[in-house]
């Protein structure tokens, strides 16, 4: 493998969030989203920590895939002297940097698996870099796999031409900006479309961070896909017009019973759906699934700071000094949510022991 090599292919839309340069690591900079694109480019772990923090990246598969890209860079800059204390502090650095995103974790577990191996620097730098190239490689072919199985469990058929397009809604971004290319929740939203199975999106803004408005609308638009944008507040309104038949969403974190970590608002769009006979579908990598929790009772749930509900882009919204609840996250229990699908298959009505069917 050539670990120095961008992943690319068919698989990679126009847009992407991240390019691998062997001796840099570039982040598309999403906070500047939609009005500029700028690029950081980052040479060492420190730095895709601080980018990860920062939601320079989010979405929890790119924050995985950066994160393994850091490992690898830290190996890069390591002195022969002390070098496995150096990438045992990169990587300990990383993991600190997003607490609910089990991906992070993931792929920095499989990245210290293969620095437990290796015998010399030289080694590390070689096989640390082809592991990163090799986890956003597998991403991006998991995305369509995902794909394809999210047709299957809406009961749509590829090539048939005796289906009627469909109206989705979304929320957050998940596409190849929150990915390794291609998308997850997204990514079947784009697979609908290319096989002319999509009516229109209804992407919902998700305040604070706005991902929905400044990110999926963009995407979207810029793929040419139908969208709508609208307020999170109205979900609602929508879903009473009979024209959504799915809410599609991605995850940070799925327990062993399906409970669903996602961001703020997916819970009450899974009420919503419930309510009004709509299905919802949380699509996301095998990754994000944690059996080692039993439920999302016990899933860390990230605060963020008061100044992202207080203000946006220092324009105050709210009166100074007033008490602001920010969690990033809100936990969809899994009895409403009919389908949980990864690249190993789909779990329908999710439960402890559909669950251990698919990932043990």
């Amino acid at each position: 493998m050539d670990s120095s090599a961008q992943p690319s292919s068919s698989l990679v839309t126009g847009t992407v969030a991240l390019k691998w340069h062997g001796t840099s690591l570039e982040l598309l900079d999403q906070r500047l989203l939609p009005v500029r694109e700028g690029w950081i480019t980052l040479v060492d772990a420190a730095g895709v920590a601080q980018s990860i923090q920062d939601m320079v990246v989010r979405g929890a598969p790119a924050i995985g895939i950066s994160a393994a890209y850091g490992v690898a860079l830290s190996a890069r800059h390591a002195g022969t002297g002390g070098w496995k204390s150096e990438i045992t502090t990169a990587i300990r650095e990383l993991s600190v940097s997003r607490p609910t995103a089990v991906n992070l974790f993931w792929a920095l577990q499989r990245m210290e698996q293969v620095f437990d191996t290796c015998h010399s620097l030289a080694e590390a730098r070689v096989r640390l870099a082809d592991e990163a190239v090799a986890i956003h490689q597998e991403d991006l072919a998991g995305n369509l796999a995902m794909a394809d199985y999210a047709l299957e469990a809406m009961g749509l058929s590829v090539g048939t031409g005796d289906a009627m397009p469909i109206s989705v809604l979304t929320h957050c971004n998940t596409g190849a900006l929150a990915t390794g290319g291609y998308g997850t929740a997204l990514g079947v939203i784009r697979k609908l479309h290319e096989n002319k199975l999509l009516a229109q999106v209804y992407a919902d803004e998700t305040r604070p961070w706005l991902q929905g408005s400044r990110l999926t609308a963009w995407e979207l638009m810029r793929d040419g896909i139908p969208v709508t944008l609208n307020a999170d507040g109205a979900a609602a309104a929508i879903l009473a017009e009979g024209k959504v038949s799915w809410i599609i969403v991605g995850a940070d974190r799925i327990t062993a019973n399906g409970d669903v970590a996602n961001k703020i608002g997916t819970y009450s769009l899974a009420v919503l759906a419930r309510y009004h006979k709509v299905g919802f579908m949380v699509v996301a990598p095998s990754s994000t699934v944690d059996m080692s929790l039993q439920s999302g009772a016990e899933i860390p749930i990230e605060q963020r700071d008061d100044i992202e509900v207080q203000e946006i882009r220092g324009v105050p919204l709210a009166p100074e000094g007033v008490s602001v609840f920010n969690p990033v996250f809100d936990v969809t229990p899994a009895r409403l949510v009919d389908a949980v699908v990864t690249e190993k298959g789909i779990v329908r009505n999710p439960c402890v022991k559909a669950m251990q069917r698919l990932f043990g």
